[in-house]
C-alpha cells in the first residue's frame, strides 16, 4: 500500500481572511473547523513519515480562456476576477506552502482528475492510497472521493481537515463521502503511519 495526501484548493481565494471566494462562507467555515490548521499538522506528519503531499489548486489563466458561461458553479468569476491563476488567489495558504520537491496540479473544474496529469502522477507515484483535505466538502473532495472509488483507489478524506462553506453543506455531502470512503480523523492518520502528535 502506497499513499499521497492530496491538499485540495486550499488557496488565498477560498479560505484567507482577504480571499474573495471565502467571503461567501468558505473563509468562516474553514477557520471555525480549523481546516487550514488541521491540514498543516497533516502535511507535517506525511512528510514526515515519507507519504508524498501533492497540491491541487483550481484557477483560469488570464482572461479564463479556459471558463465556460454554463457553469452555475463558476458564472460570476471572470466578472469578479477570481481564482486567477498567477496571482495571490491562487496561491497555497502561507501555512500550507509546497516544498520545491512536491507536485502542484492545476485544474479548471470541480474534480481534480477531469483534464488535468493528476491520474498520471499518482500511477507513475505507484500510488494506491489517498488522504484527502481541502475545501469544499461538497465540491472538490466529494468529487475526488468519487472520481478516486471509480479510478480504483482507497480514499481516505479527513475529516478534521475539510469543511465547506456552511455546515449544512458539509454534511450533507459527507453522508455521500461516508458511503464511498473510509473517513479518517487526522488522530487515525498519525497512529496509523506512527507519526507522534
Amino acid at each position: 500500500m502506497k499513499k499521497a495526501l492530496l491538499v485540495l484548493d486550499l488557496i488565498n481565494d477560498l479560505v484567507h481572511e482577504d480571499g474573495s471566494v471565502g467571503k461567501d462562507g468558505f473563509y468562516e467555515q474553514a477557520q471555525e473547523r480549523g481546516t487550514v490548521a488541521h491540514t498543516a499538522e497533516a502535511i507535517k506528519y506525511c512528510r514526515e513519515a515519507g507519504i508524498p503531499v501533492i497540491y491541487v489548486i483550481v484557477g483560469f489563466s488570464q482572461g479564463y480562456p479556459e471558463w465556460s458561461e454554463r457553469s452555475k458553479l463558476f458564472r460570476h468569476v471572470p466578472s469578479k476576477q477570481q481564482v486567477l491563476l498567477g496571482t495571490w488567489a491562487t496561491q497555497v495558504h502561507a501555512e500550507l506552502q509546497p516544498l520545491p520537491n512536491e507536485v502542484i496540479i492545476t485544474k479548471n473544474r470541480i474534480d481534480p482528475f477531469y483534464n488535468t496529469n493528476l491520474e498520471t502522477v499518482l500511477r507513475s507515484m505507484e500510488i494506491d492510497t489517498l488522504y484527502l483535505c481541502g475545501v469544499s466538502t461538497e465540491f472538490v473532495v466529494l468529487s475526488t472521493v468519487m472520481g478516486g472509488h471509480d479510478r480504483g483507489y482507497t480514499v481516505r478524506p479527513l475529516a478534521d481537515c475539510i469543511s465547506s462553506s456552511d455546515s449544512h453543506s458539509h454534511d450533507c455531502a459527507m453522508t455521500i463521502i461516508e458511503k464511498l470512503s473510509d473517513v479518517y480523523s487526522l488522530e487515525q492518520l498519525t497512529l496509523e503511519e506512527g507519526v507522534k502528535l
